[in-house]
């Protein structure tokens, strides 16, 4: 698993807007979490959330019950400081994804943007999904994007892992009813093009 003090380093060193995935509004985060049926006052967790606006157009959309969860306190601050008074209707945990402590089946939908591919061992993903299966209701909605087959091998200065919609979801396995997948091509701050994954599945126990 990458450092906490790479991630404090890259937030801390460029704007929120500069860094590769930065998107001004996570449309498809969001349009797939509404699809999902979640009440507004559903149990949500953005894991690797750190500064992404998904919290703000949740918040605007109404839902109350939203955690965000990051390895870099940086990038979590940068988020506050956006969201000002409401940052306070927001639970946020600074910790790594697969040693948190996270309630037992807390939350009805689990986000992941882009985290889970940066973990390149079958202990860490192993770690990952065990976490998963520990914190999300049964009947719970786990959606999980990665860098596609023809996504990058490398994102900030580090190694990742690319999927297809198949293997990743393979990655989680039986206890998970595949729901669906959608592809997405997404335009970086310098104008390079990035292919995205994201699996969408419910937990069925």
């Amino acid at each position: 698993m990458q450092s906490k003090a790479h991630w404090e380093k890259v937030y801390s060193s460029k704007d929120e807007a500069e860094v590769s995935w930065f998107q001004e509004h996570a449309k498809l985060s969001l349009k797939l979490i509404q699809n999902s049926d979640a009440s507004k006052s559903a149990s949500i967790i953005d894991v690797g959330g750190g500064a992404s606006t998904l919290v703000d157009d949740l918040l605007a959309n109404g839902y109350r019950n939203i955690t965000v969860l990051d390895l870099s306190a940086a990038a979590l601050a940068k988020a506050q400081n956006r969201l000002g008074e409401q940052a306070s209707n927001v639970t946020w945990l600074e910790a790594n994804v697969i040693e948190a402590e996270y309630p037992h089946h807390g939350y009805d939908v689990w986000h992941d943007r882009a985290v889970f591919h940066f973990l390149n061992t079958l202990e860490e993903r192993q770690a990952y999904v065990k976490a998963v299966l520990h914190a999300v209701k049964p009947g719970g909605v786990v959606i999980v994007a990665t860098f596609a087959e023809n996504g990058p091998t490398m994102c900030s200065g580090l190694p990742v892992k690319r999927y297809s919609a198949d293997e990743l979801h393979e990655e989680f396995g039986e206890p998970f009813s595949l729901l669906g997948h959608e592809k997405e091509s997404h335009q970086t701050p310098d104008g390079s093009e990035q292919h995205f994954v994201y699996c969408f599945c419910r937990k069925l126990a």
